[in-house]
């Protein structure tokens, strides 16, 4: 008996250093996160300091530093980190139950859905007439467009999940629907413009920017329920998903009913996905890159790669939106086009490091 407990004390110490270092990175992630977001309240052409920022916290800010940061900053801060967290944990889902690490709501034609929803809402039911302001174009009904996004977005999701019901397609070949849908909507969406006047293709071509400063405490209000609440949906089934990356088979046997995790698992994505492209326009690679990102740092064992893709994901579009803000002050710079710049060479890294491992 004693020779296999000296075998057995070794394995139980690494397994608590295994689970100790992940639990002190998740601490020091969200300290970072906190971090960045008092970072970010203080950026912007005003020229507040982070000291400022503090100051106003505690009460003792002016009329004018009260005013930014409570009107201006923190409702923008929040929807980034409400967005970050909810992209990132939809992709991290999506790559999961499609054993896919290309899925996400930008390659399953979501994204692509809810942009032929909005220009169709600007263009053809005219909801969405522009404005000019100091900061550009801005949609003067964008309740109709968001709503009109969203149906865009869950209708591409449930053709992909029709095929998926009716005809037992398989988790690559929904991909590959979602890819199909993606040109379908994109060129439904070029031919609108194409017909449409110039102010209507301005206005649709500045909400596919994607923008995080149109949002009110009621929409960031709806995101932060959808979101927080696909995310305990998630967590509550942390261990299936990590009984589904050794397959259908395996999965199977140990009791997960395979079939209405991959259907509840899409259409819960879909929708937190739908929601937020819906408020906040396109917003490309957060979904894809925070859970690769995670996967190096704690594997793939979701009871802390879901969590700290969610923390990854709100840091990322909160840098994003920070460098967008900074680059060329005062003019505030499309957070898609900064999402993809950031998001395109990280994750060309990522595939560079696992080429160069195998």
């Amino acid at each position: 008996m004693s020779p296999q407990i000296m075998d057995t004390r070794p394995k139980e110490k690494t397994y608590s250093g295994y689970i100790r270092f992940k639990k002190t990175f998740l601490a020091l992630l969200l300290i970072a996160v906190g971090a960045t977001a008092v970072a970010a309240i203080a950026s912007g052409s005003s020229g507040l300091t982070v000291s400022q920022v503090i100051r106003t916290f505690l009460g003792q800010g002016t009329v004018q530093t009260n005013a930014i940061v409570f009107s201006i900053r923190i409702p923008r801060v929040a929807t980034a980190i409400v967005a970050g967290v909810g992209l990132a944990v939809t992709g991290c889902v999506m790559q999961s139950i499609l054993r896919n690490p290309l899925a996400s709501s930008s390659t399953l034609g979501i994204s692509q859905g809810a942009a032929f929803g909005a220009a169709f809402a600007i263009i053809v039911l005219g909801a969405g007439l522009q404005s000019q302001t100091l900061d550009g174009v801005s949609i003067t009904n964008p309740y109709a467009v968001s709503l009109c996004a969203f149906a865009g977005s869950m209708l591409s999701t449930l053709v992909v999940l029709g095929l998926s019901r009716f005809k037992s397609i398989t988790p690559e070949a929904m991909v590959l629907s979602g890819v199909a849908l993606s040109a379908l909507f994109s060129g439904g969406t070029t031919l609108l413009q194409y017909f449409a006047e110039d102010v209507k293709v301005a206005a649709v071509v500045f909400w596919t920017f994607g923008n995080l400063g149109n949002t009110s405490w009621r929409e960031i209000l709806i995101m932060t329920a959808v979101v927080a609440g696909s995310l305990v949906y998630f967590l509550c089934n942390r261990w299936n998903y990590n009984a589904l990356q050794n397959g259908d088979a395996t999965a199977k046997g140990l009791g997960v009913n395979v079939e209405r995790l991959r259907i509840t698992g899409m259409v819960t994505c879909s929708l937190t996905a739908s929601v937020i492209v819906s408020y906040i326009g396109i917003i490309n690679f957060i979904g894809l890159i925070a859970p690769h990102l995670m996967r190096r740092v704690v594997g793939n064992d979701y009871r802390f790669l879901l969590p700290a893709s969610a923390l990854a994901g709100a840091m990322l579009l909160l840098l994003s939106d920070t460098v967008a803000r900074l680059l060329v002050r005062p003019i505030i710079l499309p957070i898609g086009a900064i999402t993809s710049f950031l998001g395109a060479p990280l994750f060309l890294y990522l595939i560079y490091k696992g080429g160069s491992q195998k």
